[in-house]
C-alpha cells in the first residue's frame, strides 16, 4: 500500500455540485504521490471506503501558494478539474495552508487562480484550447456532430433541441462509446450533451473520463459546453449552467473571434466532513 503501514490518514470530504472527493493536505508525504494508484482506488470505492469520484493531495509547490495532485476515482491523473478546484481552494484557506482568500495554485494544466467568498469559490481556469467544430463520430448506430475544446482536458459536446430529450439521452452508453472512439485517442474525451435553454442558461449531462460514467457534475464540461454554445453564437457571459445534481454553476469569460480569455467558474465548495481514514478500508 502507497502510505505508511498503520498509519491513519486525515482527510475532508468534499463536494463541489455534486462531485465528490477525498482532500488531503500532503505537504509531508503521508501518500507517496508518485506511487498512489492503489491507494487512490481502494479509498474512492463506494460502500467499501470512504468513496469519491477523485482523490487531491495538496502538495508544497516553490512558486505559488500550493500544487495538487488530481486523481480520477480509477487512479489516472487528471489535469484539471474545475468543481475539484475549487473544493482544493476551500481547503487550503480552512486548514491554513494560505492565509488570504486569494490564491494561485499549480496543476497540470497550469497555474489556477482563485478567490473564495463563504462556501462559494470563483476559480479562474487555464485558457482552452484546440477547438474543432463540426467533427461527424459514428457510434452507437448513428452520426453525431460533435465540437471538441480542451478546457485543462478534452472535452466534446453534443447538443440536444430540449429538455426531454435530453432526460432521455443514453449518458452512459453513448458516453462510453464517444469517449473510447478512435477519433480521440489515445488520449480519450469526456463527453457532454448539452440542452440551451435562453441565451444566459444551459443544462449539461456529462460523460466523465477516469469515472467511466455519468457525474453529478463536471466543471470543465460545464465550461466546454458554455464556451462551444457562446462561439455558436447561443450563450452570452455568465451563463448559469444547471447540472445533473440539479445544483447551478456560473461560467464567465470573454470571447472575441473564437479565443476566450478571462475564463472562470463559479458555484459551492461544500465540506460533508472530515475524518480519519484506517488502513482496514484500504484492503484489497
Amino acid at each position: 500500500m502507497n502510505q505508511q503501514p498503520g498509519l491513519k490518514i486525515h482527510f475532508f470530504k468534499m463536494t463541489g455540485t455534486g462531485n465528490d472527493f477525498i482532500v488531503i493536505d500532503n505537504r509531508a508525504g503521508v501518500v507517496a504521490s508518485d506511487d498512489c494508484s492503489d491507494f487512490v482506488r481502494l479509498s474512492c470505492r463506494r460502500r467499501q471506503s470512504v468513496g469519491a469520484d477523485g482523490v487531491i493531495l495538496i502538495e508544497n509547490d516553490p512558486e505559488v501558494d500550493f500544487k495538487w495532485r488530481f486523481f480520477n476515482a480509477d487512479a489516472s491523473e487528471a489535469e484539471m478539474c474545475g468543481n475539484g478546484a475549487r473544493c482544493a481552494a476551500r481547503f487550503a484557506y480552512i486548514n491554513k495552508i494560505v492565509n488570504k482568500r486569494s490564491m494561485a495554485f499549480r496543476t497540470l494544466a497550469g497555474i489556477i487562480r482563485a478567490e473564495l467568498q463563504d462556501d462559494m469559490a470563483k476559480v479562474q481556469m487555464t485558457p482552452p484550447h484546440d477547438l474543432r467544430m463540426d467533427i461527424n463520430v459514428e457510434a452507437e448506430g448513428r452520426t453525431f456532430v460533435l465540437d471538441f475544446l480542451n478546457t485543462g482536458v478534452p472535452h466534446v459536446v453534443w447538443f440536444v433541441e430540449g429538455e426531454e430529450e435530453l432526460e432521455a439521452t443514453d449518458v452512459f452508453n453513448w458516453g462510453r462509446a464517444l469517449r473510447f472512439h478512435s477519433q480521440f485517442q489515445p488520449a480519450g474525451t469526456n463527453v457532454n450533451f448539452v440542452y440551451v435553454k435562453d441565451s444566459q442558461s444551459l443544462s449539461v449531462r456529462t460523460y466523465e473520463r477516469g469515472v467511466e460514467g455519468e457525474t453529478l457534475a463536471c466543471g470543465t464540461g460545464v465550461i466546454a459546453s458554455t464556451l462551444i454554445a457562446a462561439v455558436r453564437g447561443r450563450v452570452a457571459s455568465p451563463a448559469e449552467v444547471k447540472t445533473r445534481g440539479g445544483e447551478l454553476l456560473k461560467v464567465h469569460f470573454e470571447l472575441s473571434r473564437d479565443q476566450f480569455r478571462e475564463v472562470f467558474l463559479e458555484g459551492e465548495a461544500r465540506i460533508a466532513y472530515e475524518a480519519d481514514l484506517w488502513p482496514d478500508t484500504l484492503q484489497p
